[in-house]
């Protein structure tokens, strides 16, 4: 059976880190929390996003707090993220990809009538097996939609051969949960620093990413 990735969507193939930090400065004001630099933010960020809040509150918001965090967050995300594109060189590892006879799939915790016209704006739904964006609410892990993620690609791909290609913690966890690998990209929402602890390789490009994925496949 081929190697099958599964991409990450935000921070990954969508270089959108401009956009993030834009939108959660926008949130930050709704708490009377000042503005962060990319580098303040990558070091700060972590999933589930409450408890990236918690730690710059000093405490759990409130439900009214995380629904105005929310709100803000993603009202100045829509207007930012239309000037973001692809990350360097994604249609070209694709179809390298898929022309070694591998597969691909993409799962995000963006919200999936959102990512799915923006997925087809960019030419990509034809290159992936299955396209999933997250169906419940914001702010939570990975784990349970990766596990629906590979049980609804049933037969076609096994878990030990597969590969979540992601930049935050979360994606290393959701994918060892699932009994498949993970690599870790530097360029979106964590620094080096935050992701080498998990035991997982971490990469500074996709191509690196997509170059170990093949050699990891092969067990």
């Amino acid at each position: 059976m081929a190697t099958h990735i599964v991409w990450d969507w935000n921070g990954t193939l969508f270089h959108d880190m401009e956009a993030v930090l834009g939108a959660s400065n926008a949130a930050f004001a709704t708490i009377g929390v000042g503005p962060m630099t990319m580098r303040e933010y990558r070091e700060q960020y972590e999933i589930p996003i409450p408890r990236f809040y918690q730690r710059l509150l000093g405490r759990m918001p409130s439900q009214e707090e995380w629904l105005r965090l929310d709100e803000a967050f993603h009202d100045r995300y829509r207007e930012l993220s239309p000037a973001c594109g692809l990350t360097d060189g994604v249609h070209e590892l694709m179809d390298g990809w898929r022309e070694a006879g591998h597969s691909q799939s993409l799962l995000s915790m963006y919200e999936h009538e959102k990512l799915l016209p923006l997925v087809d704006a960019f030419g990509l739904t034809g290159r992936f097996l299955r396209v999933d964006g997250r169906s419940g609410p914001s702010g939570g892990q990975k784990a349970e939609q990766l596990a629906r993620h590979l049980a609804a690609l049933g037969e076609r791909v096994d878990p030990a051969r597969t590969v979540l290609i992601g930049d935050a913690a979360d994606d290393a966890r959701a994918a060892l949960g699932a009994g498949a690998r993970a690599v870790l990209y530097t360029g979106g929402s964590h620094t080096r620093e935050k992701l080498e602890p998990l035991g997982v390789p971490v990469v500074d490009s996709l191509a690196e990413a997509v170059e170990l994925a093949g050699r990891l496949g092969r067990g």
